[in-house]
């Protein structure tokens, strides 16, 4: 029986190299995925500087249809007008404002 157990060779070892290369492996994945999410990240602000550059103004005019047979107004509708300004944080603007140190004081007793 011990004889068999010598000779198997269907087994795993777990030695220090498969450790140093499992190791290894795994901060390599830690670093990758990290550098995944900054260039998501990038791209997705992309996006929103792109979504916040596009003019929103719009204008249209109203419009009327009179009575065919009679004096006056059979329908009308109203036109409107918007004019999009620059806001906050359009193109990036936004700063995160952080507040000042605080100084610490002794612990009361």
């Amino acid at each position: 029986m011990l004889r068999t157990l010598l000779n198997d060779e269907a087994g795993f070892i777990v030695s220090a190299e498969l450790v140093l290369v499992a190791t290894i492996l795994v901060i390599g994945m830690i670093v990758g995925l990290s550098e995944i999410q900054h260039a998501v990240v990038a791209e997705l602000n992309d996006v929103a500087d792109a979504i916040g550059s596009l003019n929103q103004s719009y204008c249209f005019s109203g419009f009327s249809k009179a009575k065919k047979y009679k004096r006056g107004v059979a329908a009308y509708t109203r036109g409107s007008i918007f004019f999009d300004t620059g806001d906050e944080c359009d193109n990036n603007q936004c700063d995160i404002d952080c507040d000042p140190p605080v100084r610490e004081r002794p612990k009361r007793r």
